[in-house]
């Protein structure tokens, strides 16, 4: 919920279901979830985190239903930056349940109103003032160098016959801009909340990029150049100019940086310490908090500030079990991440089965020791570069033919024409 003051601040409340009151810390839900990690969403079967009862009722958020929470309040000034924030327990009940595609087509007034929203008009001011915010506070990141990409979203649609009927794409809508903007000001001040009382924060880390010559290359490739060091506003300013000169291209392009800058991480240091902050949110403090249903991280920020709120000598982790637990959350998400793309890989070998020989526009996503992967548009599948990679970077347009696919192990590979 959103509230605009008479001084012209806003309230920003982000309420987050209270999974802790049902995952015990050491209990054997706890102990799988603490093994697992992360839900797995593999775009054929999912694996939740938590077992199917936890997941999809007592700790979601349903319309109608009264659920526990912790909720975030965060005073934000009417110039965008943030002023304050509380956390505190309560219950809460969601009005309506909405679908992101029906709220971004009526934002942007393409469609009608969803049933929801056309039945009241209070929840229709809500979401125009949760999107005038949300807008504002994009437009702050921006500034501060905050990087903004556009990326495409792939989905596995199957057949009645269990076989890949098509792989589609899609881009993030105006509905779904507003929530990652909310949930980044909530992440952003529940680490603060713990930093400002000295205790550990479990941090998103994401490091300035080891790769920031190949960027750098990458810009020129572009007629812009960028600084010889590590600079996010720089790069920001690139992506935006870029963006603005050829808005069909810069989805590849988006890839290709987002490929250079590397993985996120999770990282803990001792109470006061400022850890390397977030490179692409351009942020010193930064925790995953707003999802403790389907990701540790989240769980554990959870109880910690649960335990802030307690007492100064309430500690529920040692600041060693928590560093362990980072590097353990970390080496997860990675091996979660890389199911999800064998799957799709799968998915898009036995889709191209019979398009070997074809030809193909291609843009090249990755580089390393183990050889090139390109990227083609339609259908919006990777495979290896296996003949005719000599020269090849990051970033460079080829046309390429389907050599040969291998669905079992999701192999794709093409040759440079």
């Amino acid at each position: 919920e959103v509230v605009f003051l008479e001084d012209n601040e806003y309230r920003l409340l982000v309420a987050v279901a209270d999974v802790d009151i049902f995952v015990a810390d050491h209990s054997p839900i706890d102990q799988a979830a603490r093994v697992n990690t992360t839900s797995v969403y593999t775009g054929v079967k999912n694996f939740p985190m938590l077992p199917d009862r936890l997941s999809f009722d007592l700790t979601s958020l349903l319309q109608g239903k009264s659920r526990r929470a912790m909720v975030v309040e965060v005073r934000i000034s009417r110039g965008g930056q943030i002023s304050g924030s509380r956390i505190f327990p309560a219950l809460v009940k969601n009005k309506a349940k909405l679908c992101y595609d029906a709220v971004a087509g009526w934002l942007e007034e393409k469609a009608r109103a969803p049933e929801a929203l056309a039945r009241e008009k209070e929840l229709r001011l809500q979401l125009e003032l949760q999107d005038r915010l949300a807008r504002m506070l994009r437009r702050v990141r921006m500034a501060a160098g905050a990087l903004e990409f556009s990326t495409l979203d792939t989905r596995i649609e199957m057949a009645a016959n269990g076989r890949v009927k098509r792989i589609v794409s899609r881009r993030q809508n105006r509905a779904e801009r507003i929530i990652e903007e909310l949930m980044v000001a909530c992440n952003q001040s529940t680490a603060a909340f713990l930093a400002a009382r000295d205790l550990p924060v479990f941090s998103r880390v994401v490091r300035e990029p080891e790769r920031w010559p190949r960027i750098v290359e990458l810009a020129a490739s572009y007629h812009s150049r960028l600084p010889t060091d590590p600079d996010a506003k720089a790069l920001s300013a690139f992506l935006r100019k870029a963006r603005q000169a050829k808005p069909d291209a810069f989805a590849d392009l988006s890839l290709a940086v987002i490929k250079l800058i590397g993985r996120g991480e999770y990282h803990v240091l001792p109470g006061g310490r400022i850890p390397e902050g977030h490179f692409g949110l351009a942020l010193n403090h930064y925790a995953h908090s707003t999802a403790p249903n389907r990701r540790y991280p989240d769980l554990l920020t959870q109880r910690l500030l649960k335990a802030a709120l307690s007492g100064p000598s309430k500690n529920v982790y040692s600041l060693p079990e928590l560093q362990s637990l980072a590097r353990h959350c970390t080496q997860q998400e990675d091996a979660a991440n890389k199911v999800e793309r064998q799957v799709k890989k799968c998915a898009a070998a036995e889709l191209l089965e019979d398009k070997k020989g074809c030809l193909f526009s291609a843009l090249v996503t990755g580089s390393s020791d183990k050889g090139i992967w390109v990227r083609i548009k339609n259908p919006p599948v990777e495979g290896k570069l296996v003949r005719g990679s000599h020269k090849v970077k990051v970033g460079d347009r080829l046309r390429v033919r389907l050599l040969a696919t291998d669905v079992e192990k999701g192999f794709i590979d093409f040759a440079r024409v």
